[in-house]
């Protein structure tokens, strides 16, 4: 894991591999950020200068290196660009010096050490800083080469990338401060349980069952004073769970329920997490067509992100009961798979006609909602990469949030903005729960295409427990990333929601929430 270390250095004095700046967009071009001035005297004062003469604007995203002189202690000078500047008696917002800190760490890979010498006005700068640099500074390199070990030079040898930034070092900060200190211990908990996430949504289905999942929740659970119960299928069948098991029947790797226990002696609230574990979706019977399949390894990313924010919560010691329910099958065709038009009992004794064993989601997670429901807590949020349709209405990097209650929801939203995650609030429309009347059952896991991330929400709502606040968090879209990495988010899976459930966690425990 890449360390962090609070420095008071200058940054022309502290010795490092690379030195990184902020650069904005100025009315007559690049201007140099607060944190810089150090290192622009070393320049004689012409670093924007020569910057610009570089091709830099500013603009974000954007990165420009450079040899440092030899009024510095580090060979090369990284600026960042942070976009435009603020307006008078404004500051750079979080998730700019976020996504600037994440998209320098990216640039340093295979680097021992960089400092940061990015504008910080108080300790929320450094926390998001220090956020963006841990969280830029990763890859998933376990089936890659050299496992992503580097070389004295920092190349990976074989056909290994680089590996991440080593070390994080913060200029401008108070090392002996303890609001400092604290806002470092939460960032690396917070990006360490984040990376965790990201490579078990990363790692081969063939190499992650519910089993092996179960069992890696277990270990961390152990470590991290975390009280962990796994349901395995024949306690599934016993119990009830008609709709983990409808969907695990037909694989070979059979279902699993976990319960994640983290409790808090001065806790007043509880809150339960509800994550989607498919492992591996094929569509099951509904067999998915070739160009949708290949990258359902990342159907597990609820489950990942209720897991990593659980354990953040322990980490961090915070005053609050959570619990996190994880929904894990892996869903595959065969002899033994539910076939469309078969009528599952729920746990909760509602039954179900599966119209479509794609939409198997929706099976696990009304089980484990039914079952977080009796322990009646003052919220629960279930994660999900849930529905195509959320991505079509969203796009790639917004998450929906829907809910029974239009102030939490909210709530949910604003919280997420504020920890720097896309989402947007979206209703749970009365006339859409018609189209899913069957025949046959209680009600049926599919009903109008049109809308069909809210016909999902309204189908699960049916599972939630009497008069128990409930949101759902819709993160198909920016779950897993396809495209070029930018900011802090890499290729791969993102970590999406975690953020904000850690967040609630905290609001919730400061008795900021209801």
């Amino acid at each position: 894991m890449t360390a962090l270390t609070l420095s008071t250095a200058g940054a022309a004095t502290l010795r490092a591999d690379a030195l990184v700046v902020g650069i904005a967009k100025g009315a007559k071009g690049p201007v140099l950020a607060p944190g810089a001035e150090a290192v622009d005297n070393a320049f004689d004062g012409k670093l924007a200068a020569i910057l610009e003469t570089l091709g830099a604007a500013g603009g974000e995203g954007e990165v420009t290196k450079l040899p440092a002189p030899s009024g510095l202690k580090t060979p090369v000078v990284l600026a960042v660009g942070l976009g435009q500047v603020p307006e008078k008696d404004e500051t750079y917002g979080g998730e700019t010096l976020r996504r600037a800190a994440g998209v320098a760490a990216r640039a340093l890979a295979g680097a021992k050490k960089a400092a940061f010498a990015l504008p910080i006005e108080a300790v929320e700068d450094a926390e998001a800083i220090a956020e963006g640099a841990l969280l830029g500074a990763y890859a998933f390199t376990t089936y890659q080469g050299s496992g992503g070990k580097s070389d004295k030079n920092g190349n990976g040898s074989g056909n290994g990338p680089k590996a991440p930034l080593a070390e994080v070092a913060l200029l401008g900060t108070k090392p002996r401060d303890k609001a400092y200190k604290a806002a470092a211990e939460r960032a690396i908990a917070l990006t360490e349980e984040i990376k965790r996430a990201r490579d078990l949504i990363n790692t081969p289905p063939n190499d992650l069952t519910p089993e092996i999942f179960a069992t890696l929740v277990t270990a961390a659970g152990k470590e991290h004073g975390i009280k962990v119960q796994v349901l395995d299928e024949k306690a599934l069948a016993k119990g009830g769970f008609g709709g983990i098991v409808g969907v695990g029947v037909g694989s070979e790797a059979p279902p699993r329920l976990v319960k994640l226990s983290y409790t808090h002696a001065k806790a007043a609230k509880t809150l339960a997490f509800v994550g989607k574990g498919i492992t591996y979706d094929s569509g099951g019977i509904s067999l998915k067509p070739a160009g949708h399949n290949e990258t359902m390894k990342c159907d597990m990313s609820g489950a990942a992100a209720v897991f990593a924010a659980v354990v953040t919560a322990a980490r961090l010691g915070l005053a609050v009961n959570v619990t996190g329910w994880l929904a894990l099958a892996e869903n595959m065709p065969s002899g033994s798979a539910t076939r469309p038009g078969d009528v599952l009992r729920m746990y909760s004794g509602k039954t179900v006609e599966v119209l479509n064993t794609d939409a198997e989601g929706r099976l696990v997670l009304a089980d484990a909602l039914a079952k977080a429901s009796e322990e009646h807590p003052d919220a629960i949020v279930d994660v999900a990469t849930l529905t195509g349709a959320m991505v079509m209405a969203l796009g790639n990097r917004t998450f929906g949030i829907m809910s029974n209650d239009d102030a939490f929801r909210t709530s949910i939203y604003e919280i997420a903005e504020e920890v720097g995650e896309q989402s947007w609030p979206m209703p749970l429309p009365t006339e859409l729960r018609k189209g899913m009347d069957s025949p046959t059952a209680d009600i049926a896991n599919m009903g109008e295409r049109m809308g069909g991330g809210l016909v999902a929400g309204l189908f699960l709502k049916e599972f939630v427990g009497e008069g128990i606040t409930w949101a759902h968090l819709d993160i198909a879209g920016p779950a897993f990333h396809e495209g070029a990495p930018f900011g802090y988010t890499p290729k791969g899976g993102t970590g999406s929601a975690v953020r904000t459930l850690v967040k609630l966690a905290e609001r919730t425990a400061a008795g900021d929430l209801g």
